[in-house]
């Protein structure tokens, strides 16, 4: 027998480490036949190569949480020992997303290669060693900022995804985990807020990381369709445009009433939900392009997107509406039905207040309930929104839409130091469309006084202003 007879065979898997160590594009394309485009390339090259901190500003379709499950699953095949830990700001985004585009790739691994791994919730391992390799899924939130810290291994991959969301404190804790030599930090996600360390990445710390521009415009993944809907919808010059399709970071507008980062953040935020009584936002409108619109808030959470009705006269916006209530569960039924009584709006509340339902009109050119700051009661109830994002504990149910319009209304000052808020006459020279999802989440706030003094009976007959100074 010969002596290359005697030789034992090559492991199989310490074979696929060595062809793919430092090549997991190859292995994106060998092990499951797909071709990555070129920047998913280049991350995964710079990973490869021990770059240690990389951050991925994008539009939305682009294969940016794909291109992170490849290589969380490459790390954990081709690095031991190893932790990987990912975070993500709310638990949809962590799970349903990231944990799950990780969970898809590994059901499309060879057998021999899925069998490795034992795939759990919240984390999954070498199935021959898990203590020693394994990828961790944590939610980052402000009262535990825990989520990356503690990560001390040989090989050290912490991945955050939407990471404009990530409370400071997170990568505060952080810090130490990028201590070993072999660690690596990627921070990817669509820019919606301009501060924080996702920002300061692509700016002032941008020395110290390697940054890529992901914009759709570009991405072969993208339709032409979504990019023209987008522009059709918000505008080209528009924060939602230049976050969801440039890939850019908002413009910081002084005289943006609600902030882009407090209201993109708000669409998906894991919160608890205050168990109030629910208010409805109305805001009417009746033909041409323009929206009859309804919210519905209880306390800090919307119960569901905001709806909206082209085309409907005074009735069927009654219709509409009694529809709404009678499918409505009876303890999640209103308190108010607070409607922008200018216009159609007048007829529908007379009409809902008939039916039994509690309709009350709202007159937003009114002068303010309290103080002399706004020039009228919408100015008021908008900074009244804008105070209820800025808590940071409230959920608006992945209303993108409405989180666009709102983010879009500006304000101006008159001479006598009185806050204004443009008119909607003024948004539609600006080429947008009426805010009329705004307004209708807007006028939900018109009930919170009523409600907090009255305990949730509200005396539908009266003016609201003349309710708000009586218990003042």
């Amino acid at each position: 027998m010969s002596a290359e007879q005697h030789q034992p065979e090559q492991n199989p898997f310490d074979a696929f480490r060595e062809r793919y160590y430092w090549r997991p594009g190859l292995m994106v394309r060998e092990v499951w036949a797909v071709t990555p485009d070129k920047w998913q390339d280049d991350v995964m090259h710079d990973v490869a190569m021990g770059e240690r901190k990389i951050s991925i500003r994008s539009g939305h379709g682009v294969g940016k949480t794909t291109t992170l499950a490849w290589l969380i699953i490459w790390f954990i095949l081709t690095r031991y020992p190893q932790r990987t830990v990912c975070t993500a700001p709310t638990s949809s985004q962590l799970f349903d997303a990231l944990a799950a585009e990780v969970k898809r790739w590994i059901g499309l691994l060879p057998e021999n290669l899925r069998a490795l791994l034992d795939v759990k919730t919240d984390h999954i391992t070498l199935a021959y060693d898990p203590a020693g390799s394994f990828i961790s899924f944590r939610t980052s939130r402000p009262e535990t900022p825990e989520a990356m810290a503690g990560v001390h291994a040989e090989n050290v991959l912490l991945v955050v995804d939407e990471a404009s969301g990530v409370p400071e404190q997170v990568f505060e804790a952080g810090a130490g985990s990028m201590s070993g030599e072999n660690a690596t930090t990627i921070l990817a996600g669509n820019p919606v807020r301009t501060s924080g360390t996702f920002y300061d990445s692509h700016h002032r710390l941008r020395d110290s990381w390697k940054t890529y521009h992901v914009s759709c415009v570009d991405s072969p993944r993208v339709t032409p369709k979504f990019i023209e809907e987008m522009k059709e919808k918000y505008g080209e010059d528009s924060n939602a445009y230049r976050v969801r399709v440039l890939g850019e970071f908002p413009k910081g507008d002084d005289d943006t009433v609600i902030p882009m980062e407090l209201a993109e953040s708000a669409l998906l935020r894991d919160v608890q939900p205050i168990f109030v009584a629910p208010v409805w936002g109305l805001d009417c409108a009746r033909f041409g392009s323009d929206r009859t619109a309804l919210t519905k808030r209880r306390g800090n959470v919307l119960q569901e997107r905001t709806k909206f009705w082209r085309g409907l006269d005074t009735m069927q916006i009654v219709g509409a509406v009694v529809n709404e209530w009678e499918i409505t569960p009876f303890q999640d039924r209103p308190v108010d039905i607070c409607v922008d009584s200018i216009g159609i709006g007048a007829g529908v509340v007379d009409r809902l207040r008939e039916l039994g339902l509690p309709a009350r009109g709202i007159n937003v050119s009114e002068s303010p309930a309290f103080g002399n700051r706004f020039a009228n009661l919408r100015a008021e109830l908008l900074f009244k929104a804008r105070d209820w994002f800025a808590a940071r504990d409230v959920n608006i149910a992945g209303d993108a839409e409405l989180a666009a319009e709102l983010t879009d209304i500006r304000y101006k000052f008159r001479s006598n130091g009185k806050i204004q808020i443009e008119s909607k006459d003024d948004i539609r020279k600006r080429g947008k469309r009426s805010p009329d999802l705004a307004d209708s989440f807007v006028l939900t706030f018109a009930s919170d006084p009523i409600t907090a003094q009255s305990g949730g009976t509200s005396n539908w007959s009266k003016p609201l202003k003349r309710i708000i100074k009586g218990i003042v």
